[in-house]
C-alpha cells in the first residue's frame, strides 16, 4: 500500500464516519484512486506530501484532453465491463464532471491538512474552480407531463406502480431514493405527509401530498396488498425493494414514447419550480427538499425562464390588487 493509499483509507473511513451517502462514498473514492493512478503514472508520485499545486493544474488540463472511460482504476476491469463498447466513449469529459473531480480532491486535501494535519500547506488552495456554464434545466409542460403519465399502463402490477411512483414524485419534490425506500407506515393520510427516513443528508423530515395523490395512494396500497405481501410500498413483483436504475429506465422509455425527456430528479426540479411559480416560498420549499439552507435552494432551482418569470410577475403585481381611480 502506498502512501497516498493509507491516506485514501483513512479518509474514506473518515467519511464513513460522518455518515455520508454511498453515492458520495463512491464519487469520492473513484476519484481519487483515478487521480492517484495519474500522479503514479505520469510524475512518479505516491506520497501526499509530495503533491504541489502545479499538479493539480495539470491533471485538469489532462482532464480537458482525455476522453471517457479511457483511463481505469485497474488495467483488468476492462475485461469485465468492456468501457470500449460504451457509446460515448473516449467522448468530451463534460465541464461539470470535471468540477467534480476538481471538488472531491480539494476535500481530499482539506482533511489532510485541517483534520489529520498530514500536510503543512493545501496544493488545492490556490488551484481555481472550472468554470461550470450552467444549463437551465426545462420545466415541463402540464400536457408533455400527462401525456408521460398515460404511458405506463396501469393494468399490469409494475406499471401502475411506476404511474403512481412518476405522480408522487411530481407532487412531493422527494428524490427518486427516498420515495423506493418508503414503507406504508411512513404515510400520514390525516396529515397527508411521508416521513422520509433515509434523507441524502441522514436528517429525516416530512414530505406532503395532494388530495389527488392520497387517493391515489389508497387505491394503490389496496392493490398492492391484494398482490405482495412486501414491506415495501413500491416492491417489485418478487417483493424486493425496486432499485433507482429500474425505475430511471422505465421513465425514459415512457418519455422516449412520447418525445419528452425526462428523469427521475427532473421531475424534483419541476416540483421546485412549479411550487414557485405558483406562490410558494423559498423557505418552505427548503425545507420540504430537505435541503440545508434556502440559499442552497435558490442556488440548485433558481434558473427560471423569461416566460415563466412573466407569468410569475402577472400573478404578483401590486397594480393588480389596488383598487383602480
Amino acid at each position: 500500500m502506498t502512501n497516498f493509499e493509507f491516506h485514501l483509507e483513512n479518509f474514506m473511513i473518515y467519511c464513513s464516519s460522518k455518515n455520508l451517502s454511498r453515492k458520495t462514498l463512491s464519487s469520492y473514492e473513484q476519484t481519487l484512486k483515478l487521480f492517484a493512478t495519474y500522479l503514479q503514472n505520469d510524475f512518479s508520485i505516491t506520497e501526499v506530501d509530495k503533491i504541489q499545486s502545479g499538479h493539480l493544474r495539470q491533471y485538469i488540463k489532462y482532464l480537458n484532453e482525455r476522453g471517457k472511460y479511457t483511463v481505469v482504476n485497474r488495467e483488468e476491469s476492462k475485461g469485465i465491463n468492456h468501457p470500449q463498447n460504451r457509446k460515448d466513449y473516449n467522448k468530451e469529459i463534460s465541464k461539470t464532471t470535471i468540477a467534480n473531480y476538481v471538488r472531491n480532491i480539494k476535500v481530499f486535501f482539506n482533511y489532510l491538512y485541517r483534520v489529520e494535519k498530514e500536510i503543512s500547506k493545501n496544493p488545492a488552495d490556490s488551484v481555481e474552480n472550472p468554470k461550470v456554464e450552467r444549463k437551465m434545466k426545462k420545466t415541463l409542460t402540464p400536457e408533455q407531463l400527462k401525456k408521460v403519465f398515460n404511458q405506463f399502463n396501469t393494468s399490469t402490477f409494475h406499471g401502475y406502480r411506476n404511474r403512481v411512483i412518476t405522480r408522487l414524485l411530481i407532487d412531493t419534490g422527494m428524490r427518486i431514493g427516498e420515495c423506493l425506500s418508503i414503507l406504508p407506515e411512513h404515510i400520514d393520510f390525516q396529515h397527508k405527509s411521508i416521513h422520509i427516513m433515509n434523507a441524502k443528508n441522514k436528517q429525516e423530515r416530512f414530505v406532503y401530498f395532494s388530495y389527488k395523490s392520497a387517493n391515489e395512494l389508497k387505491q394503490w396500497l389496496r392493490y398492492r396488498d391484494r398482490y405482495s405481501d412486501s414491506p415495501f410500498l413500491f416492491p417489485t413483483t418478487r417483493g424486493t425493494q425496486l432499485e433507482i436504475r429500474n425505475y430511471e429506465r422505465a421513465l425514459r422509455e415512457a418519455g422516449e414514447r412520447v418525445r419528452v425527456a425526462v428523469h427521475p430528479h427532473q421531475l424534483r426540479n419541476n416540483f421546485a419550480k412549479y411550487y414557485i411559480l405558483n406562490g410558494g416560498d423559498w423557505f418552505s420549499l427548503c425545507r420540504i427538499l430537505g435541503h440545508s439552507s434556502v440559499e442552497v435552494t435558490q442556488k440548485a432551482y433558481l434558473d427560471f425562464s423569461d416566460n415563466e418569470i412573466a407569468r410569475k410577475y402577472q400573478k404578483h403585481s401590486p397594480l393588480n390588487f389596488l383598487d383602480d381611480y
